[in-house]
C-alpha cells in the first residue's frame, strides 16, 4: 500500500501558530491541503499574516486568540475550530514560553508560568479535542516537546520539567485513546532557528552548537515536515513516540 503526505480534507488546530515552529507547521499543513486554525495569544498581526499567506495560496485558514493555559479559553478554541471548519482532525500542542533562570534565582511565578503555558495547555487542548476525536473514532495529536525534556538543560528546570511532562503525557494519552484510532506523538526539537534562539548570546549559542553532531541549527520547516508526516495516513501505526529533530543531540 502506497501512502503520501496529503492532508486533504483534514482540519488542523495549531496552538502558538503565529510564529516560529508553529507558523511553519501551519503553512506546511495548509500546503498539503489541510484547513488550519491558527491560535495566538499576543500576536494578532503575525497570526493574520499566516492566515493571509495560506489564503493567498488557495488554502483555508482562520485565526483565533486564546490563552490556552486557561481551560475555558482552550475549550473555546476547539469549539471555534469545529464551528468554522466542521471538524478537528489534527491537534498540534505547540504553544509555549521560556523563563530561564538558575533555580536559586527563579521566582515561583516563573515556574508556574512555564508549567501552565507549556504543560497545562497541552492537557487543556487535548482534553477538549479528544471529546470530538473519540466520537469520530479517529484523530492525531502532536505535542511539541523539546530535547530539554529528554536531557535537561541548566537554567531551565521549569522548561525541562514542562517538556518532560509533555513526553510522559504523550505516552499515557496514547495508551488511553489508541482503541479509538487516535494517535498521540511528540516531537522533540533541538536548537532550531527561531526568535527564542536569537535571544541567546553568541557565546552560549556557540557552546550549544558543539553539542549537535550535525553542527548546525535546525530549521522550523524541518520540524514542520516531521509534524506533517505524523499527521498523515502514513503514520497511522505510530503512537506514543518521541521523534527527535535535534541534529543528533539526544541519541537514545
Amino acid at each position: 500500500m502506497a501512502f503520501n503526505l496529503s492532508l486533504e480534507n483534514k482540519v488542523a488546530l495549531v496552538t502558538g501558530g503565529s510564529r516560529g515552529i508553529g507558523r511553519a507547521i501551519a503553512l506546511e499543513f495548509a500546503s498539503r491541503g489541510a484547513a488550519v486554525a491558527v491560535n495566538y495569544n499576543k500576536s494578532p498581526e503575525a497570526a493574520e499574516e499566516v492566515v493571509k499567506k495560506i489564503q493567498e495560496a488557495g488554502g483555508k485558514a482562520a485565526a483565533f486568540q486564546a490563552d490556552v493555559s486557561d481551560f475555558k479559553q482552550a475549550e473555546a478554541l476547539v469549539k471555534f475550530t469545529i464551528d468554522t471548519f466542521g471538524d478537528l482532525s489534527i491537534l498540534v500542542n505547540n504553544a509555549g514560553i521560556t523563563r530561564d533562570q538558575l533555580i536559586m534565582m527563579m521566582p515561583e511565578s516563573d515556574w508556574d508560568a512555564v508549567i501552565n503555558a507549556n504543560l497545562k495547555s497541552t492537557f487543556n487542548c487535548s482534553k477538549a479535542a479528544v471529546k470530538h476525536m473519540m466520537r469520530k473514532r479517529t484523530g492525531r495529536i502532536i505535542n511539541m516537546a523539546s530535547v530539554a525534556g529528554q536531557m535537561g538543560n541548566p537554567g531551565q528546570t521549569n522548561y525541562s520539567a514542562s517538556k518532560g511532562g509533555q513526553i510522559a503525557f504523550t505516552k499515557a494519552l496514547a495508551r488511553e485513546v489508541a482503541a479509538r484510532n487516535i494517535t498521540v506523538n511528540a516531537i522533540a526539537p533541538g536548537f532550531v532557528d527561531t526568535d527564542i534562539l536569537k535571544a541567546m548570546n553568541a557565546e552560549t549559542l556557540e557552546a550549544a552548537l558543539k553539542m549537535v553532531p550535525l553542527a548546525r541549527l535546525g530549521k522550523p520547516e524541518e520540524v514542520a515536515f516531521t509534524a506533517a508526516f505524523l499527521a498523515s495516513d502514513g503514520a497511522a501505526y505510530i503512537t506514543g513516540q518521541v521523534i527527535g529533530v535535534d541534529g543528533g543531540m539526544a541519541m537514545m
